[in-house]
């Protein structure tokens, strides 16, 4: 079991009695011996959503900025300096009919009379974050119109000092080619800046300027940031959800996300504005765009390098209701079913297939063994529900075993939320896909939410949660302080208990950049060199990674623990391992101590594993500079026989392992 920036300081704690413990009379009786339901391999995910900069500036290892220049403002993130700058030394062409997803490039005209300096600078997302040692790999589609120009490649500081640099002289030749060259970096530096110096004369085409670090994710060209991946992968998740959330609406349909425009050749990847752009007028991001750098197929590739089941959410023809609500009428819904059935034979198909053909040739023989999709985000109302019974029949006649998720809406309760949710049931739905944003004391007294759901019914999908602090702060990260992650973890325990009904959860939103968020609070905060954990990322990982394999009852005076005595606990068994799991949430101000009555199996060995995660008060939380202030430290417990008394501390998550013959 690997945890992530775990203090491993391993100690033997003997049970005893300290002053200020808090004795609680009843036990806990732990039934170990007899299942209650079983926990699915994906009960604990990953919601992925390219907000905060996720994507681009993020987890997309790209450091150009509007490589391609089809922003709105198509020189946005470049700056042209010198002194022999003059009118018309760079020019931004347009070739729509010859390549509509990618048209605009930018032309380079330098002239025999040209003495002074001829410069195009670039800002990366917020700066880019530099490493000294590193090399960087340098690429760009050219074309010379007129030969005899030498591009000088130059990272700089923050001053403007030169940090790593490399010549780059365009071959000989006709029509477009690519042009690659590598260098390294010679410092660390966090909001560094590129620089292109034009020398000689000449007339020369750029487009996909670009700039990668090496250490990718997998050493992929043109990868993932590795850092941010591992992140995910120490979740060890058993599914991740992409592309969202709002983004799969867009603000009107246009805007929306496309999966087939997010494959192939990264050059035809036709890039739009990100919805998250103007959608806070309090937090603008005029440069927030989505170039599909990360696309559907390295989406199914991370998702598979981390051990994840794939959870794709598709457009139902409908564009946020918060936004435009514009629709797609009914007669015309055929290409948004079809854009289903043909993503299902992207991930499954075989080479005799159109799109299965496709995924072979971008690099993937094996099928991505897709299972399951999403059918809109946060959707309601009748024309959701018509659109929905399209979707069903189409793709349950063709993948009768296919597993459909459909949204409960964007509230967890009230009238909207109960008559989608009783519509649902009526269509028989897979799975119900229930969010709920809501403070801390809400999840504190849900506890119980599916203790009372039906067994047989829709399984329960809680797609969206996050524990929100009301008072804003005035650094973002510290939302996502241990209160909010104490009561998620509270909850949670509940989802656990509840496994027969939730059978799939994840945390939103998952990343945010400390220069470019949008919202707060996240799971994982990030800058141009580090990346962070907040307490409620742990929480997600010490349930992830004690997952087991079956729920067993874990009680006391024969009911379950949801918050009696600020007190939670859930328990499952690990047949695979041989394991019992015990979780005890103490939201309270004092050391509880209890004891652990355990039946059905017989102990192996007197020593327990503990991970405890605990903040000292509520409202402390981690930071970029600070990321090791609340983290889960593990221990060994020395205690034999049935009876197991655990003293947990004042707010605290401790997770038990006991392990058990067969």
């Amino acid at each position: 079991m690997r945890l992530k920036k775990f203090a491993l300081a391993v100690a033997v704690i003997m049970a005893s009695n300290y002053p200020g413990y808090a004795q609680t009379a009843n036990p806990i009786l732990v039934k170990a011996g007899t299942a209650v339901a079983p926990v699915q391999s994906t009960m604990w995910g990953i919601f992925f959503e390219d907000i905060n900069l996720g994507a681009d500036g993020g987890i997309y290892a790209e450091l150009v900025k509007n490589r391609s220049f089809e922003f709105n403002d198509p020189l946005m993130g470049w700056n042209i300096s010198g002194d022999g700058v003059k009118e018309g030394n760079f020019l931004i062409l347009n070739r729509q009919s010859e390549n509509p997803n990618n048209p605009r490039y930018l032309r380079v005209t330098a002239t025999g009379e040209r003495k002074g300096l001829m410069q195009l600078s670039n800002e990366g997302f917020r700066g880019m974050g530099i490493k000294q040692g590193l090399r960087y790999d340098f690429s760009v589609k050219y074309q010379q119109l007129i030969p005899g120009m030498k591009l000088h490649l130059e990272l700089v500081n923050e001053k403007g000092e030169p940090i790593g640099a490399a010549a780059f002289e365009p071959l000989s030749g006709t029509g477009w080619q690519q042009g690659n060259i590598s260098f390294t970096a010679n410092a660390t530096v966090a909001k560094a800046k590129f620089n292109i110096r034009f020398e000689g004369s000449g007339q020369l085409d750029l487009d996909m300027i670009s700039l990668f670090p090496s250490d990718t994710w997998k050493g992929r060209k043109g990868g993932l940031r590795a850092d941010m991946v591992q992140m995910l992968a120490d979740l060890k998740p058993g599914f991740v959800r992409f592309p969202g959330g709002c983004i799969v609406e867009g603000r009107d349909l246009n805007n929306r996300y496309q999966w087939k425009k997010t494959i192939g050749p990264i050059d035809q990847r036709q890039q739009i504005v990100n919805r998250w752009n103007t959608e806070f007028s309090y937090r603008p991001a005029p440069d927030y765009f989505q170039t599909f750098g990360l696309g559907f197929f390295e989406y199914f590739q991370m998702a598979e390098d981390i051990g994840a089941e794939a959870l794709p959410i598709l457009n139902c023809g409908m564009a946020c209701q918060f936004n435009t609500a514009e629709l797609v009428p009914m007669a015309d819904m055929d290409p948004y079913v079809q854009d289903a059935l043909d993503l299902i034979e992207f991930a499954n198909g075989d080479a005799t297939t159109q799109w299965g053909k496709l995924r072979i040739e971008m690099g993937h023989p094996a099928p991505f063994n897709l299972k399951m999709m999403g059918v809109g985000n946060e959707n309601w109302g009748p024309q959701y529900l018509e659109r929905l019974q399209l979707f069903t029949k189409a793709i349950k006649s063709k993948y009768p075993a296919f597993n459909l998720i459909y949204s409960a809406g964007p509230f967890s309760d009230g009238e909207l939320f109960t008559q989608l949710d009783t519509a649902l049931r009526k269509m028989g739905a897979d799975y119900i896909d229930e969010h709920y944003y809501r403070k801390p004391d809400w999840f504190l007294k849900n506890a119980a939410r599916y203790d009372n759901y039906d067994r047989n019914g829709a399984k329960i999908f809680a797609g969206e949660y996050a524990a929100h602090i009301t008072e804003q702060k005035k650094d973002p990260i510290e939302r996502s302080n241990w209160l909010a992650a104490m009561s998620e973890a509270a909850f949670m325990t509940g989802l656990e208990r509840n496994a027969a009904v939730v059978q799939m959860a994840s945390y939103a939103p998952l990343f945010a950049h400390v220069d470019g968020w949008q919202w707060n609070p996240d799971l994982i905060w990030v800058d141009n060199l580090r990346v962070c954990g907040t307490p409620s990322y742990y929480v997600q990982q010490l349930f992830s990674t004690n997952k087991g394999t079956d729920v067993v009852l874990a009680t006391s005076n024969g009911q379950p623990l949801t918050g009696q005595d600020s007190l939670y606990v859930s328990a499952v068994v690990n047949s695979k391992t041989n394991e019992l799991i015990v979780k005890l949430v103490n939201t309270g101000p004092v050391v509880m101590e209890k004891d652990l009555v355990i039946e059905g199996i017989k102990r192996n060995g007197a020593s327990v594993q503990v991970f405890t995660l605990k903040g000292e008060k509520p409202d402390l939380s981690n930071s970029l500079d600070q990321p090791s202030v609340i983290v889960p430290v593990k221990s060994l417990l020395h205690a034999g026989g049935k009876k197991i008394r655990v003293n947990l501390s004042p707010y605290s998550l401790t997770v038990l392992n006991i392990p058990y013959k067969k």
